[in-house]
C-alpha cells in the first residue's frame, strides 16, 4: 500500500518524485526566488554527507580547495565563443550595484572557467607550477524556466575542479581519474547507484571543451540522469585567457587545462534510484541517521526500564553507528514508525518491556517494507549485527539498481526498435551518424546520445541510423 500523502510511482512518476521531496521535508519551494528551493535540513544533511564522501576523494587524488569569487565580468565570458554561445541563454547578469550603474556588467557564475582562468594566467609561470590542481565548493546559478527540486533550479549547490597541465596527455590523464577514480567511485560505492561511464557526443559535450566524459545513472522510469562530468578543455581556455607556462627548454607553451563537477542532483539521483511508494530510502553509507531507536512503553515505569536499555544498549554503538533515539513522548510509535520509513533511515530497531524480558528487539529493513523486513534478534551482538545488516542493505540496494537498468537496457538494431526501446529504458546500439542525425533523432523521440561507453565491443556492427558499419557502440535514451 503506498503510504498516504505519496502517488504511486506507477500512478505519476513525476508526482511520485515531488511528494517524496515534500513528504520527506527535504525541500520546499523558495516562490519569492524564481526558480530557487530552501534545502530543509533533511535535505541538506544529506548534501554534507555527499560533500565528505567526494572531498575526501578529491583530497586523497592531490588536489586542494579555494574559492573564487561569484560575480564575473562580461567581458570573461565573451572571451571563449563556443562557451558564451553555450551558456547564454542561462545567463544572469548584475547591471546596478551601490545605487550606480555599472560600467561593465557582471555575470552570476554559471560555472566558473572563466574567472579561474583569469587567476591561473597569473598564478602560472613555469612548468614548475604544473599541475595546478584546485577545487571549489560553490553555488551556481543558471536561469531555468521549470523548477525541479534538487534536478533543475535556478541556483544550484556544486563543486568544481580546475585543473592546468604541462601536455595533452596530462589533462586527458587527469579528466579520467576524476571520472573513473572520484565520481564513479563514489557514485557506486557511497550511494549504491551503478553508473555507465562515457564519452559525451559532439553534440553533447561541454560548451568550449575539446573532449567531455560522463557517468549516467538509469532512474526509475527507466530515464537517464547524468550524475557527474569530467571535461578536458585542451587549449581552448588556455588560449583565451593567455594561460602560458616556460618549459624546460625556455620556450613559451600554451598550457591544458580541465574542469570537472557534481551537483546537488545527486539528491534527486538517490531518490529516484532507490526510493519507494512509502517515502525515500538511503543507502547506509551516505545516510546521515543510519540507525533509529523507537522506544515502546505505556507509562512512567515502563519509560524507565526501556529507556536505561536503550542507553545501555547503544552505548558502544558510538563512533561504529551513526544512531539517533527517538524519544519524543507526545508521539505514538505507530506515528514514529511512519515517519523515519517516510525519511528513509535504513535501519529501525523497536524495543518494548515485552522484548526486554525475551532479550532482544526488533530490527525493521528500510529497503524491504513490511512484515518482509522485520525480524526479532538478540540484544546480544546487536552492534555487530547492525553493521553487517548495513553493508548488506548497502549492497542489497545496488544490485536492485544494477538489476533495473539491466532489465530496462536493450542492444537495438533498427531505428524503430530504437523508438521503441527509448520508451522504457536505454537503448544500446551501433552508431555512425552525425550531429545532425542525432538532432533529428532527439527532435523524434525527445532521445539524445547519453554516452558513447568507455567499454566498447571487440565487433563491428550496422549504425542504427544510417546503417553504416561501425565498431562504436552509444546509449541513447530520455534523460533529466
Amino acid at each position: 500500500m503506498p503510504k498516504e500523502g505519496i502517488t504511486p510511482r506507477a500512478q505519476d512518476y513525476s508526482q511520485w518524485y515531488l511528494d517524496i521531496v515534500q513528504q520527506a521535508d527535504l525541500a520546499d519551494y523558495a516562490e519569492v526566488v524564481k526558480g530557487c528551493i530552501v534545502f530543509k535540513p533533511t535535505g541538506y544533511a544529506i548534501w554534507e554527507a555527499i560533500q565528505r564522501g567526494l572531498d575526501d576523494r578529491i583530497k586523497a587524488t592531490g588536489h586542494v580547495n579555494a574559492y573564487f569569487p561569484l560575480l564575473i565580468p562580461k567581458s570573461f565570458l565573451m572571451k571563449e565563443a563556443e562557451h558564451v554561445e553555450g551558456f547564454a541563454p542561462e545567463v544572469a547578469e548584475v547591471t546596478r550595484a551601490g545605487g550606480e550603474d555599472l560600467a561593465e556588467p557582471y555575470v552570476i557564475r554559471p560555472t566558473s572557467e572563466t574567472i579561474i582562468g583569469y587567476f591561473y594566467s597569473k598564478w602560472v609561470r613555469s612548468y614548475r607550477d604544473l599541475p595546478l590542481l584546485i577545487n571549489q565548493w560553490a553555488n551556481v546559478m543558471r536561469w531555468e524556466m521549470r523548477t525541479r527540486p534538487f534536478l533543475r533550479t535556478t541556483e544550484f549547490l556544486w563543486q568544481e575542479g580546475h585543473t592546468v597541465h604541462a601536455t595533452e596527455e596530462d589533462a586527458e590523464r587527469e579528466t579520467l581519474l576524476i571520472l573513473h577514480d572520484v565520481y564513479a567511485d563514489f557514485v557506486e560505492k557511497e550511494m549504491a547507484i551503478p553508473v555507465i561511464k562515457g564519452l559525451k557526443s559532439e553534440k553533447e559535450k561541454f560548451p568550449g571543451a575539446l573532449r567531455s566524459y560522463c557517468i549516467e545513472a538509469m532512474m526509475q522510469d527507466g530515464r537517464a540522469l547524468q550524475a557527474g562530468t569530467s571535461h578536458n578543455l585542451g587549449q581552448n581556455f588556455a588560449r583565451a585567457f593567455n594561460i602560458t607556462y616556460t618549459d624546460q627548454h625556455n620556450t613559451i607553451q600554451y598550457a591544458w587545462t580541465t574542469s570537472w563537477g557534481v551537483s546537488t542532483r545527486l539528491i534527486g539521483a538517490l531518490i529516484m534510484t532507490h526510493s519507494d511508494d512509502e517515502g525515500l530510502i538511503i543507502p547506509p553509507r551516505l545516510a546521515p541517521t543510519q540507525v533509529v531507536v523507537v522506544p515502546i512503553y505505556r507509562n512512567d515505569a515502563e519509560r524507565s526500564v526501556v529507556m536505561e536499555t536503550v542507553q545501555r544498549m547503544t552505548a558502544e554503538w558510538k563512533g561504529r553507528l551513526r544512531f539517533k533515539i527517538d524519544d519524543r513522548d507526545n508521539l505514538t510509535p505507530g506515528f514514529k514508525f511512519n515517519e523515519w520509513e517516510l525519511k528513509g533511515v535504513p535501519i529501525r530497531v523497536e524495543i518494548g518491556p515485552k522484548d526486554i524480558e525475551k532479550g532482544s528487539v526488533a530490527i525493521a529493513r528500510r529497503d524491504q517494507p513490511g512484515r518482509e523486513g522485520k525480524s526479532f534478534v538478540p540484544q546480544d551482538g546487536l552492534t555487530d549485527r547492525l553493521t553487517a545488516l548495513l553493508a548488506e542493505i548497502q549492497q542489497a540496494l545496488y544490485q536492485r539498481a544494477l538489476t533495473f537498468r539491466e532489465d530496462h537496457t536493450a542492444d537495438v538494431a533498427t531505428y524503430d526498435e530504437l523508438k521503441q526501446q527509448v520508451e522504457r529504458g536505454f537503448a544500446r546500439c551501433y552508431w555512425a551518424g552525425t550531429t545532425e542525425d542525432e538532432k533529428r533523432i532527439q527532435e523524434e523521440t525527445r532521445a539524445t546520445i547519453r554516452c558513447i561507453p568507455l567499454d566498447q565491443p571487440q565487433r563491428a556492427g550496422r549504425c542504427v541510423y544510417t546503417g553504416k558499419e561501425t565498431s562504436q557502440q552509444v546509449i541513447f535514451a530520455r534523460a533529466y
